[in-house]
């Protein structure tokens, strides 16, 4: 049984997410922010339910569409904005963007701009933890087009044969940027692909945030009990194109209205009223709290400094200490 107050800080990291999105929308359309900007928005339960389900200190690395992941790891909603915004306040001071966040204080090592780039950063970190023996746990998020990588293949076998503790988190979207995996790869059931190095393979519903997280705990008990490498595919959906100059044209309008039926957020909310869990007040006064996390998030980025140029020759090399618990 998830606790009453796991389920509303779950609801609360989704509605987070999908309203500082929509904002980081609005905000790239006037200029404010550049570059390569990937929305998460209808995936928000994929990462709120498997980040809940690991401990504080276990490892979590990302795709370039790690927005989502960073809040939901505890990541500050005003250094992910200033981040966007190229500001030295950010949380890599200016210098990440939207696809390379990285928050080393929460376990949260970075979103990768290469398709399937996290894949075997995992398994080094796997491969850390066990020379360490520290008792964690790498959790990896990719698409299903990284699925078709080599670097797939080349990650999971190097797990199995050293019995890493890692899980390998797919977020089946069905689009790799505009090609449906139905004509991209040849095998779709993403979770069975896992067999041919023997791993362990599930698949969850990734439009609900509670299954996400029973399936994830469960599976984080087995991966931190000594069980080695799992995969995990989480099927679901995102409404916007693959990054904001995609308008997504290429998907059916029927598809996408009965994936938007699926919405993880109000189907969250609707389950928490009929079960008493929160009062429709309640649900109210954490949209109200959600609008100024967000609106002051947008105004700190505004008004930070943007980063010197000194500052391109700054943080290039780390100085190792044994105090350093990321040494």
């Amino acid at each position: 049984m998830i606790p009453v107050a796991d389920q509303v800080r779950m609801y609360r990291q989704m509605l987070l997410i999908r309203r500082i999105e929509e904002r980081i929308a609005e905000c790239y359309g006037e200029g404010k922010i550049g570059g390569f900007t990937h929305l998460y928005i209808g995936q928000e339960a994929v990462a709120v339910g498997a980040i809940a389900a690991l401990n504080r200190d276990d490892n979590v690395i990302d795709t370039y569409r790690d927005h989502g992941h960073f809040l939901a790891r505890g990541g500050s909603s005003r250094a992910l904005m200033a981040e966007l915004f190229g500001r030295e306040t950010g949380i890599c001071k200016g210098k990440g963007g939207s696809m390379h966040l990285a928050d080393a204080q929460h376990y949260f090592y970075g979103g990768t701009g290469i398709v399937g780039g996290s894949i075997p950063i995992a398994a080094g970190l796997g491969l850390a933890s066990a020379y360490r023996d520290d008792d964690r746990i790498t959790m990896a998020f990719f698409g299903d087009g990284a699925t078709n990588q080599g670097v797939w293949h080349e990650g999971l076998n190097f797990a199995k044969i050293w019995n890493l503790p890692v899980i390998f988190v797919c977020e089946n979207n069905f689009y790799g940027i505009g090609t449906d995996v139905r004509i991209s790869s040849a095998f779709q059931e993403v979770h069975k692909k896992a067999a041919g190095y023997g791993i362990p393979g599930y698949q969850v519903n990734g439009m609900d945030v509670m299954e996400v997280r029973r399936r994830c705990e469960e599976v984080v008990r087995l991966v931190r009990g000594g069980a080695g490498p799992a995969l995990i595919e989480a099927t679901c959906y995102r409404y916007q194109g693959h990054s904001m100059t995609d308008p997504g044209r290429y998907r059916a309008r029927a598809e996408e209205e009965l994936w938007r039926k699926r919405d993880p957020i109000p189907r969250m909310a609707k389950l928490m009223l009929a079960e008493g869990t929160i009062e429709e007040a309640g649900l109210q006064q954490l949209e109200r709290e959600i609008e100024e996390e967000v609106e002051d998030a947008v105004k700190f980025a505004d008004e930070s400094p943007e980063p010197s140029p000194e500052a391109l020759f700054e943080d290039m090399y780390h100085e190792r200490h044994p105090s350093d618990p990321h040494a």
